[in-house]
Parts: structure tokens; C-alpha cells; sequence
């Protein structure tokens, strides 16, 4: 075969012809994994929430999204056995911090998971397990609308994980962030059934009395 002149043209069109080969096989492993990705990811979730909430087999009912005050992502899954929020702090040490938390009917905390971070490992990677149940940091139990949840350092009664503060004020930010989207879910969904029921009891007394039986 010639081999073709070294000219610009020449040259050109064999990038071109590279970069299209290279941009196909691309889209063709996103499209090939993108579905096993979409699983992991929603098996991890469903993982999460069994764990948080102490079960084996909650079904979603209900996917809510709403936004912090600073603007932040906080997404709320209504399941058969209860609820559980997911909440982000932007300024852990190494950067985002989300979590997903399971809370009771009366608001105490049931369960907790780190779903990502960038925390540096043996420091603050500790979330994960510094503020589960038995450990330094405990906060299985609490309610963070008696009182939010904030380290002994700040006037709190939370443990900071050692020589990690920063990590542990931004996991405790992201844990009251979820409650309050609980809390603000639990109190429009109650005022939803109240306003149901009202409408029910109206409805009743508009409609007109039964004759009275004849004697």
C-alpha cells in the first residue's frame, strides 16, 4: 500500500478519522455500562436505606427532592417501613459530604450511612463509623429538633472524631439538614391529612338531614 504524502490535508484527515474511531468506541462502552452502573447504584441505595432504617426489605413509595438554604440537594425516600433523608455539607475537609440518614415517627435518629466523601483515610474517613451506635460519637437515638446536633467543641454534646473537627461539623451539618427535610415532610404530610379530613367532615354536614321516620 502507498503510504499517503505527509502534507497537512493528510494529516488532518487522519486525526479526523482517529477521533471519530475513538469518540465511537467511547459512546459505545458508556452505553454498554451505563446500565450495570444505574444498578450498582440502585442496589448501593437500597442497601443504605435497609441499613439505616434497621430492615431488611423497604419499598420506596415516594422519592421527594427539595434544596437546603444554601441551595443543596436533599433528597427524601418515603418507604413502608419509614423514612429515610439524603443530605450533603459541601465543606468537609476534603471537600463534599453526603450522607443518608433513617429517622423514627417521633424524629430520633435510627441509622446513618456515609454515601461519598473525600476525607482523608484513617482521620476523617472515620465517619462511617465514629457516630454509630456504641461508638465515641453516638448519635443513634437523638433528635436533632430537640436540640441540633453539633461537637462538644461548639457547646454540643457529640464527640468530633479525633483530630478530624472540620469532617465531623460539616457529617452533623448534613445530619440536621435531614432531619429538617424530615421534619418539614412529616408536618406537610400531616397538614395534608388534616385537610382531607376536614374536607370529609364538610362534606358531611353539607349534605341535607334524612327525614325523620314518619310515627
Amino acid at each position: 500500500m502507498k503510504k499517503l504524502p505527509s502534507t497537512l490535508p493528510n494529516m488532518l484527515c487522519v486525526l479526523t478519522l482517529i477521533s471519530v474511531i475513538a469518540a465511537g468506541a467511547l459512546a459505545y462502552v458508556n452505553k454498554i455500562t451505563a446500565g450495570p452502573i444505574e444498578e450498582n447504584k440502585a442496589r448501593t441505595l437500597a442497601e443504605g436505606i435497609n441499613s439505616v432504617l434497621g430492615v431488611a426489605d423497604a419499598q420506596v413509595q415516594q422519592t421527594s427532592e427539595a434544596e437546603d438554604a444554601n441551595g443543596n440537594p436533599v433528597i427524601i425516600y418515603t418507604t413502608d417501613k419509614g423514612v429515610a433523608v439524603q443530605a450533603i455539607d459541601p465543606n468537609g475537609f476534603g471537600g463534599k459530604l453526603s450522607v443518608l440518614v433513617g429517622f423514627a415517627e417521633e424524629g430520633t435518629i435510627k441509622g446513618y450511612t456515609v454515601l461519598d466523601h473525600a476525607e482523608t483515610p484513617g482521620l476523617g474517613a472515620k465517619a462511617g463509623f465514629w457516630f454509630q451506635k456504641g461508638e465515641k460519637g453516638d448519635i443513634i437515638g437523638k433528635n436533632p429538633g430537640e436540640k441540633e446536633l453539633t461537637v462538644s467543641k461548639d457547646g454540643g454534646d457529640v464527640d468530633a472524631i479525633t483530630a478530624s473537627t472540620i469532617t465531623s461539623r460539616a457529617f452533623l451539618r448534613a445530619v440536621n439538614v435531614a432531619y429538617h427535610a424530615y421534619a418539614g415532610a412529616s408536618a406537610t404530610d400531616a397538614q395534608s391529612g388534616a385537610s382531607a379530613q376536614q374536607n370529609v367532615k364538610s362534606s358531611t354536614s353539607d349534605s341535607p338531614e334524612s327525614p325523620a321516620n314518619p310515627e
